[in-house]
């Protein structure tokens, strides 16, 4: 007789996301075009995954040249991690949108 690692009510947790953990997971962040920017998002970007390497971002300024798209490539290793990482993006004063 096997064990079930499903919980009482039938639900899975780990079948809930589309993603495989770990993975590399692109999140798109966009902010003014100031000094400091890219180097506040390293910042976050290491409190989440300290293996993060900012040698991977990807940086695009927009047509204007008033904005920075900036594309930080995390290694996931669970939902509340991810969660959590947009929550301390969204909330972060130099950043206008977060996806």
């Amino acid at each position: 007789m096997s064990a079930s690692i499903t919980p009482p009510g039938g639900i899975d947790p780990r079948k809930d996301s589309l993603i495989e953990y770990p993975s590399i997971f692109p999140i798109k962040v966009m902010g003014a075009m100031v000094d400091g920017f890219a180097e506040a998002l390293v910042d976050v970007a290491l409190q989440f995954d300290p293996g993060f390497d900012a040698s991977t971002m990807e940086l695009r300024p927009s047509k204007g040249g008033n904005y920075l798209g900036v594309t930080l490539n995390i290694t996931a290793t669970s939902r509340e991690q991810l969660d959590d990482l947009y929550r301390a993006l969204t909330g972060h004063p130099m950043v206008k949108i977060v996806l």
